[in-house]
């Protein structure tokens, strides 16, 4: 596995880190990000058709141009029915293949790696878009009269009060959907993307077949841990083979339902194990999602422990890094490069993850949605700015700041 500079594996915060471990190369199969900063897939519920669009161009392109090394789309639904709302990103055409590879061809102008999250929503599908022209709305579902569709799960369990009783799905479900992926991992190398992920997390469809809270069949795809996660390890070893051996492939999963009788860290430990037998390169650890109680929306809450550990109540203890400590133990105990993602926003806490060898990679979404300079700022904080490269265009801005090198790129012709 590739070490993170600093201190070994299972250490904790560096008290000697540098800042410049931040901005380490951190290189994966045939892939080299320039550093470990990576933009966390953050939907935003703004094309049409699943088509990607100038919105989509400027929202990526802006943090590849400003120094972050992994730039990732949104979850980017496998199929129309994959969708989280009738607004999501797609790949389930060839025709939306034209439309992917001019965001990948900007993203690597800028220096950056181009990613792609794949997903399928599963039973929280059908949802309308949380704003309109108005502004923000209430989040809530379409039923087919209002332009949503059929929702289907593991089992015939809704994801909360309100929401459509999904269809459990047969064994041609499955197999179809399982195909979804395979194809949808094919238009990704068409378009360009080096880095591929698969969403299994969130209480989307993969998270909705291992966690026990929505998993009540009782065939081979149910019961006990083993059964329920065979959904997502064929799905990725099916994904796994499709792709070149080059291109990184990365599955996001949910460590923790966060509920008593959930999923929990110990079934984590146990399934990246078996993803990395499969080919699986990195896991990027999250957790919750999987019922109304734990969804990413929440209010604040006391600090408490977790290291990886699920409180009874669906109460999260939220506080800067809350997950890093979990994504810390799967890779000590797997030995397998993990991504880190929770409220993490301090540079120096960042550098320190890194550092200590808890995480290869930080993931940062709400961070770089409210500063897409998050890099080049968290370089100034870290006096390193030297190993940041920005646009040439921006130098007058930046030149009272620090010595940042710069790329020339006018971008893309055409």
């Amino acid at each position: 596995m590739e070490e993170s500079s600093g201190a070994g594996v299972g250490a904790g915060a560096a008290s000697g880190a540098s800042g410049r471990e931040l901005f380490s190369p951190l290189s994966i199969r045939g892939v080299t990000l320039r550093n470990r900063i990576a933009l966390s897939p953050m939907v935003q519920t703004s094309a049409f058709d699943g088509m990607p669009n100038d919105w989509h161009l400027m929202h990526l392109g802006a943090r590849a141009a400003a120094g972050v090394g992994l730039v990732m789309t949104e979850a980017t639904a496998v199929s129309p029915e994959g969708r989280i709302s009738p607004y999501d990103l797609g790949l389930w055409s060839e025709g939306h293949v034209d439309a992917h590879r001019r965001l990948v061809a900007f993203i690597e102008s800028q220096g950056a790696v181009p990613g792609i999250q794949l997903a399928h929503s599963g039973r929280k599908g059908s949802m309308a878009r949380p704003y309109n022209e108005c502004g923000l709305v209430p989040v809530h579902w379409l039923y087919p009269g209002e332009g949503g569709w059929p929702v289907m799960g593991a089992s015939s369990v809704r994801f909360g009060p309100g929401a459509p009783v999904p269809r459990e799905m047969a064994a041609a479900d499955i197999e179809c959907v399982q195909s979804e992926f395979e194809r949808s991992a094919g238009y990704a190398v068409e378009a360009g993307y080096r880095w591929i992920e698969l969403h299994a997390a969130h209480g989307y469809l993969p998270h909705c077949f291992y966690s026990p809270l929505s998993n009540k069949r009782e065939d081979s795809y149910g019961g006990d841990r083993v059964g329920r996660s065979r959904f997502l390890l064929e799905t990725a070893a099916r994904v796994r083979r499709r792709i070149p051996a080059d291109t990184v492939l990365s599955v996001r999963i949910s460590y923790t339902d966060w509920l008593s009788g959930g999923w929990d860290i110990d079934d984590s430990i146990y399934l990246a194990g078996r993803l990395k037998q499969l080919g699986v390169d990195i896991i990027d650890v999250s957790s919750g999602g999987n019922s109304p109680d734990t969804v990413a929306v929440m209010k604040d809450l006391p600090r408490e422990g977790c290291d990886g550990e699920s409180p009874a109540s669906g109460v999260i203890p939220l506080y800067p890094g809350y997950q890093v400590d979990a994504a810390a133990r799967i890779r000590r105990e797997v030995d397998i490069p993990v991504a880190a993602v929770g409220l993490i926003e301090d540079p120096v806490f960042a550098t320190e993850i890194i550092a200590g060898g808890r995480a290869d990679l930080v993931m940062l979404g709400r961070a770089l949605l409210r500063d897409p300079l998050w890099a080049a700022r968290a370089a100034s904080t870290l006096n390193c700015c030297e190993l940041v490269a920005l646009a040439p265009q921006y130098y007058l801005g930046w030149k009272s700041v620090g010595n940042y090198a710069y790329h020339y790129s006018c971008g893309v012709p055409g």
